[in-house]
């Protein structure tokens, strides 16, 4: 098993089915309460690439990379075009997106992630495949510039500057990300006819964990 650097046609993602999926334990009590827990602390995704295929050449092409993929065997980037960047939808990417550390004066590496926020609570995700070419930092609200003040690793998320920030400094992010996933299954069922009549095969994608 192996995880391939490589995007799913966001064409064919575009149109997709899918998101989020938490896993909740529910146990009702003899007087009637609910006790209710959840053994994940992140989120899992999951979607359908069928819904996005329009034409016998869009089929063509996701046939070409589910074999390259081994069906299930290896893992790759997909797009979620409702939620694929540290910004919000209307905005671009600015540096001052995300906060993702604080300087100690020691450490140089941080981990992308992305806050969800809602009234008082909020849930914050680890970003692990963020785009290349797409990740924005600044330090202290002082913007530094890739290659020249820090480097980033794509394949983790991780965001390494050149010199360690001094006490407290705020490092700050925005970035474009994707999702890590899997094909869901082994077996891909199509008819031409049933495409043709506007019946599109059912591909199940799901987030792997890294």
């Amino acid at each position: 098993m192996a995880f391939h650097e490589i995007q799913f046609p966001p064409k064919l993602s575009f149109g997709s089915v899918g998101g989020p999926e938490r896993r909740t334990e529910i146990v009702t009590l003899t007087n009637g309460f609910e006790e209710r827990n959840s053994p994940w602390a992140h989120s899992r995704r999951r979607y359908d690439a069928g819904v996005g295929l329009r034409s016998l050449d869009d089929m063509a092409a996701l046939i070409a990379f589910f074999e390259a993929r081994a069906g299930q065997l290896h893992g790759f980037r997909w797009k979620d075009w409702a939620d694929y960047s540290s910004a919000p939808p209307s905005r671009p990417v600015t540096p001052g997106d995300q906060v993702i550390g604080r300087g100690d004066g020691t450490t140089v590496a941080f981990r992308l992630s992305k806050l969800y926020r809602s009234g008082s609570q909020s849930y914050r995700r680890p970003i692990l495949k963020p785009v290349p070419g797409t990740v924005k930092v600044s330090v202290g609200d002082v913007e530094q510039f890739e290659t020249i003040d820090f480097s980033v690793d794509y394949e983790t998320g991780t965001v390494t500057l050149n010199v360690a920030p001094m006490t407290d400094a705020p490092i700050t992010a925005g970035f474009e990300f994707d999702v890590p996933v899997r094909f869901d299954t082994d077996r891909i069922a199509v008819s031409v006819a049933s495409f043709q009549a506007g019946e599109v095969p059912q591909v199940p994608i799901v987030e792997v964990r890294q």
